[in-house]
């Protein structure tokens, strides 16, 4: 039967192939989040009735070897390792490369079970000025900001703060696959409230919890595509000062905390360093970039180097 020549009927038809594309288009997606996340979940499951430590483990060997062989890690791993690192030789890349699976593999799975994580007290101990610091902001009342990184085990900070009493909630960027979404969003939210999503609406919840007094833990490692070009690991990389802009504004502290593995990496040694000084937010930034450079040089394989964190750089102007 042919269709008539009407406009309607045209926008109908058009209309119609566009919805099956996108039906189309949403149900592979859908497909491909559930394999992609069949994979870890096999992972999980295989090691359930197991102990804490042992599943940890298990899960960090696990991606030890996915980080040793499959092409695709391997490359963007050493694509990464190689602008900060380019005179590293190819085995000693090769064993940071497994170990930094290792370490990812377990915090990874800590933060998936993070009610239980965060109850450990016994792997947790603390040193520097930043607690001090903290507790004293808390104690009349005033907010504080946490910046971190993807280094160590970052969940080991908030359970620190736990342990004194405290609660720090956290900012996030929701993941696209639903399952993995479910899973990370429902272990961070463990870890202590509230759970603040990128975006214009938990800027707002953000600035409305700080302005109560609240505390809360940013990782500022990630690249920030409207950044600005501060240096880190030696070459400048796009980068927020979105939580230095926050403590001038409202007179916080900021504090660089981070979660160190240690031992055998079951245990864990939190610094909290000084308060960055308050001066303009590029400086502030920069003096985090400074800190979390040189901790992942002393020990480099507990930086997770999978976030491409210079991709973007010549598009964007220096700052000042």
């Amino acid at each position: 039967m042919e269709r008539s020549g009407g406009p309607y009927d045209f926008d109908w038809y058009c209309n119609k192939t566009q919805s099956y594309g996108a039906m189309y288009s949403t149900t592979l997606t859908s497909v491909l989040h559930h394999a992609r996340y069949f994979a870890l979940w096999s992972a999980l499951t295989a090691y359930r009735w197991r102990t804490f430590d042992y599943r940890s483990r298990g899960l960090g060997t696990t991606f030890g070897f996915v980080m040793s062989w499959f092409p695709p890690a391997r490359s963007r791993f050493d694509r990464e390792v190689k602008q900060v690192f380019p005179n590293m030789m190819r085995g000693e890349r090769a064993k940071l490369r497994r170990n930094m699976g290792r370490h990812m593999g377990r915090t990874l799975f800590e933060i998936y079970h993070d009610a239980e994580f965060q109850i450990q007290h016994h792997k947790f101990r603390n040193s520097g000025p930043g607690l001090a610091a903290l507790k004293e902001a808390n104690s009349v009342g005033k907010g504080a900001i946490i910046v971190s990184g993807h280094f160590g085990q970052w969940e080991a900070v908030r359970a620190v703060i736990k342990m004194h009493g405290m609660e720090s909630g956290a900012v996030y960027r929701p993941h696209k696959n639903r399952h993995y979404e479910r899973r990370i969003r429902s272990g961070i939210e463990a870890g202590g409230k509230p759970i603040l999503a990128t975006g214009r609406v938990g800027t707002r919840g953000l600035v409305r919890h700080l302005r109560d007094g609240g505390i809360i833990s940013i990782l500022l490692d990630e690249k920030y595509s409207e950044g600005v070009r501060i240096p880190f690991l030696g070459l400048d990389a796009l980068t927020s000062v979105a939580a230095a802009q926050l403590a001038l504004k409202y007179e916080l502290p900021m504090i660089p905390a981070y979660g160190i593995r240690i031992e055998d990496g079951n245990a864990f040694h939190v610094v909290f360093e000084a308060p960055i000084p308050h001066t303009d937010c590029v400086t502030m930034t920069r003096a985090f970039n400074d800190s979390l450079s040189a901790r992942i040089k002393a020990d480099p394989e507990q930086w997770y180097w999978m976030l491409r964190r210079w991709d973007g750089v010549s598009k964007q102007p220096l700052s000042a």
